[in-house]
């Protein structure tokens, strides 16, 4: 199949009118100008590689779209697929957490989490996205350990990170803040909220020692898998340090300039919300993803909680250097990743595409995994049709 006549979006520049045949699954050829009696012709859309989301949150709303009120799990699942797909996401890490005490209540405990995980596991041959578990780890929990292995050893989860919400510190710096923000969604009183943040601040203290243990066990047993490892909320450049010491690769969400570019100096992969990036402010005061990209310490961009944000952040960013800012949201985080099979436009990768108008905050058109089209606005045709996306 030919893709014809489209603006093509490689990782170091761009085809004004380029062609790009897909042979089953792959790229097999990339040409720089158009092709007579292509089975698509783009009319100068963009075409661009399929974003890859390390991080989005949406799963624990898709399950429970308000707190208390449970939706069958089979059906958040696909209509969180349907969100991705249709944002331009073709390779998706669903962030879960094992948080104890956190303000989301039950759907973050850890049966739950379990059960998403699970469910997820089993769904991935129905599911059109490729989906992958990102399993985010309270260093304060204390199974924190047992779970890993079990999750690894059945196979079930792709990425860990290591978190620490306790206030004071990372994204809760400002405890009144958090504080008032518990008061809210508990629906507590202010002093009710302060005793509880006090709380979890003498939890961490009492349990220091053996929370290290954990996270150097953790490290432990991602690096004897292969497998990838975050840090979340680097405030400092001490904890950085830290966390490049036990083995982290990735710094998601740094909360500071000088945190972002201790991880870039490190050699950590550093991870920002796309939300953030095209409002250019981060909704908890926290570091601007404009000004760490500005500054040359952002690589990866997340859907965090809001996928359709990806593609509108990409353009916002790109500056005169689309290549640049759509790596930030494929060819980098597939590097992260260990995804050597995809991420940017080249002969042998996956034929995971997007299409995409730039016109104002941008439109995805359609989108294509392995060379097939997943979903499409209908103002594109493909003549003849590939057949449907299989697992």
């Amino acid at each position: 199949m030919w893709l014809s006549n489209f603006r093509v979006v490689l990782a170091d520049r761009v085809l004004p009118r380029g062609s790009v045949r897909v042979e089953g699954t792959r790229i097999a050829e990339i040409r720089e100008t158009p092709v007579a009696d292509a089975e698509c012709d783009g009319g100068g859309l963009l075409l661009m590689p399929g974003f890859i989301d390390m991080h989005g949150d949406m799963i624990e709303r898709e399950v429970e779209p308000r707190p208390g009120v449970r939706m069958p799990m089979e059906l958040g699942l696909r209509d969180l697929d349907r969100r991705l797909k249709v944002a331009g996401v073709t390779t998706a890490y669903a962030a879960v957490s094992f948080q104890p005490g956190s303000a989301y209540g039950h759907i973050r405990s850890f049966d739950n989490t379990m059960a998403m995980l699970r469910a997820l596991k089993s769904m991935r041959g129905e599911l059109l996205v490729d989906h992958r578990v990102h399993a985010r780890f309270e260093v304060t929990f204390p199974d924190a350990l047992s779970v890993v292995e079990e999750l690894i050893a059945e196979g079930t989860v792709d990425l860990v990170s290591l978190t620490d919400h306790t206030p004071g510190q990372g994204q809760y710096r400002d405890i009144e803040r958090h504080a008032g923000f518990i008061a809210k969604t508990k629906g507590v009183s202010a002093d009710e909220a302060m005793a509880m943040v006090q709380a979890r601040i003498d939890e961490k203290r009492s349990t220091t020692g053996d929370m290290m243990a954990t996270i150097s066990a953790i490290s432990a047993i991602c690096a004897e898998h292969g497998m990838a490892l975050a840090s979340h909320d680097d405030d400092t450049v001490e904890k950085v340090a830290l966390m490049q010491k036990i083995g982290a690769t990735i710094s998601e969400f740094p909360v500071s300039l000088e945190a972002a570019a201790e991880a870039r100096k490190r050699g950590l992969a550093t991870a920002m919300g796309a939300p953030n990036a095209l409002r250019g402010v981060s909704y908890s005061g926290n570091l601007s993803a404009r000004e760490a990209y500005a500054a040359g310490v952002l690589d990866m961009l997340a859907a965090d909680y809001h996928p359709s944000a990806i593609l509108p952040a990409v353009l916002a960013m790109a500056g005169g250097d689309l290549p640049a800012s759509t790596r930030l949201a494929s060819l980098n985080p597939a590097r992260a990743l260990g995804l050597a099979d995809r991420g940017e436009i080249a002969t042998g990768k996956l034929a995971d595409l997007l299409i995409a108008d730039d016109r104002g905050v941008g439109h995805v058109r359609a989108t294509l995994r392995r060379g097939a089209p997943i979903f499409s606005d209908g103002s594109l045709r493909f003549d003849p049709a590939p057949s449907p996306v299989t697992a």
